[in-house]
Parts: structure tokens; C-alpha cells; sequence
């Protein structure tokens, strides 16, 4: 049987075409090395040197044996290198999901740290509601996500990692336009769309809590589940919205974003569950300031 350690001593020999260079470079003396390599050429049943006093010359089978033995000798120390890296989570699959809100405030920047960090790790990243995401990380669907602040759930871990105010979004030319100010009874009566309580409870909650702060029931009008659908709405006038002011980074024509006054912040980050053993997953949690 051939092993890693005779193919690696004749590729330096078959590159030095000299034992006493070959041994020196081995960190070995000469006569073992012969010896190594004679009992190469029995196992594999074929002379791969021709050998004199002064001369070493590779036979036509170790000029094939040379290139073969090279490229499983590489593939090898690779395996080797990809068994460490695994072992450290640099090497492998990591699945992450995401709420679409992420892709104008977190999202691009950690995903581009990371993966300039692992580079040999492969990321998977999967768009979906909030309310869904946790059931994904709690099945093992995914391995971490990105959301709003997910109701306290037995099993999963979550970090803030960034915050934003939600602002006004209005059609352009509305009467709002050029408000001073805008505070909850200015919005008294307007029709608001905004995410269902079951869809996104966080930033429901933070949208009627600006309202109470003036005694004021906000009057919504329409519910959808996306962010991008409700700027979408407002700019066909079918009413306002508090959404975080990154929508504004939609650019979605016929919409004005005005600030409020005392505006609510939202917060979201990294949701996980700790008995995930994906080694991958440390990595991004750190990445992303949730470790």
C-alpha cells in the first residue's frame, strides 16, 4: 500500500533528481530515503527511476507517477486544510433569512464583512416575513435572521444590532408637505396602512404607542405585510404610513418621507437558536456585533 509519505518524499526527489539534495530537504539522511523509495517502487510494481553513480532520471511510469502523485498529494493537503476550517465554521454552508426591511439598513454592510471575513463560506440569504422567520430558525430552516424584535420565545436568542426612528411617508403634494411639525395629532383622522400585528408586532406597537402618547386611536386603513407594498400604496394615495425612515431608500416616485416629532425608534437584529451547531454560525454572530 502507497502512502502520503513515500509519494511526498519522491516528488522531492523527482524535483531535485538528486538523493543527497532530496535528503537535505526531507530533513533526512540518505540512505533512508533509498530505502523509501525501493519499497515505492515495490508496491506499485514498476521502476520510476532510472538510477547510476551520478545521475537520477525519471522512467516513463514516474513521469506519470510525478504528475499524478503531485495532484493527490495537493488534494490531500487540502482535505487536511478544509477539515480544520470546517472544524473552526470557515468552511461550510450557513443559511440566513432575512426581512425585507434588512436589505436597506443591515443587511448589505454584514453580509459584505463576512463574507470578505469567510470567503470559503457559502451564504445563503432568504427573504420572508418576520413572523415566519422565527419558525424557520426554530425548525433548523435557517440558521439565523434578521428581523424586528420577535416575541420572547422559548429556544431562540436575540441581539440588537441597530436602530432607526420610523417617519411620515405621504403621495407627494399632500397637505402635509410642508407641516412644521408632525406629531400624532396632526395625523388625527388620516387614513394609515401599515403591517398587520401578527405580521410585524413590533413596529405595530411602536406606531400605535406614538399615537397614545396624544390619546389618539390611529385610524388604520389598510394592513399588508411587506414595508415596500405599503410606500407602494402611499404613493397611489390610498393613505399614510409610519414606516423606518431606511424606506425612503426605495425610491419609489410620488412619495415624501417627513420626520416626526419624538419619533419612536424600532430596533431589530439577530435572532438565533444557542443549540444551533453550525460552526459557521459564531462567526456571523460576531460579524455582526450579536456575539
Amino acid at each position: 500500500m502507497v502512502d502520503l509519505r513515500q509519494m511526498r518524499y519522491f516528488v522531492t526527489l523527482a524535483e531535485t533528481m538528486h538523493f543527497g539534495r532530496a535528503a537535505e530537504r526531507l530533513h533526512m539522511t540518505q540512505p533512508p530515503l533509498s530505502r523509501q523509495i525501493a519499497a515505492l517502487e515495490q508496491s506499485l510494481g514498476v521502476r520510476l527511476l532510472e538510477r547510476s553513480t551520478r545521475h537520477v532520471e525519471l522512467t516513463h511510469a514516474g513521469q506519470r507517477f510525478l504528475e499524478d502523485a503531485r495532484s493527490t498529494l495537493m488534494m490531500a493537503d487540502q482535505a487536511c486544510d478544509n477539515a480544520r476550517l470546517a472544524e473552526r465554521g470557515e468552511l461550510g454552508e450557513l443559511k440566513v433569512g432575512f426581512m425585507m426591511h434588512a436589505a436597506f439598513t443591515i443587511l448589505p454592510k454584514l453580509t459584505k464583512r463576512f463574507l470578505a471575513a469567510h470567503p470559503q463560506v457559502k451564504l445563503h440569504l432568504r427573504e420572508m416575513i418576520p413572523s415566519a422567520l422565527t419558525d424557520e430558525i426554530l425548525t433548523g430552516q435557517c440558521d439565523a435572521g434578521v428581523l424586528f424584535p420577535p416575541k420572547r420565545i422559548k429556544g431562540l436568542e436575540f441581539r440588537v444590532v441597530h436602530a432607526e426612528r420610523l417617519c411620515l411617508a405621504i403621495p407627494r403634494g399632500h397637505s402635509l408637505t410642508d407641516a412644521a411639525r408632525i406629531t400624532p395629532r396632526v395625523l388625527k383622522g388620516e387614513h394609515l396602512i401599515a403591517a398587520s400585528e401578527d405580521v410585524s408586532p413590533v413596529l405595530r406597537g411602536a406606531i400605535t404607542g406614538w399615537f397614545r402618547t396624544a390619546g389618539i386611536v390611529p385610524a388604520i386603513r389598510l394592513e399588508t405585510q411587506l414595508q415596500q407594498t405599503i410606500v407602494s400604496f402611499v404613493a397611489e394615495g390610498l393613505g399614510v404610513a409610519l414606516v423606518p425612515e431606511s424606506m425612503a431608500k426605495l425610491g419609489v416616485a410620488g412619495v415624501d418621507f417627513r420626520p416626526l416629532e419624538r419619533a419612536p425608534k424600532i430596533e431589530h437584529g439577530i435572532a438565533w437558536r444557542p443549540e444551533n451547531l453550525n460552526p459557521s454560525l459564531p462567526l456571523f454572530l460576531k460579524a455582526s456585533g450579536a456575539a
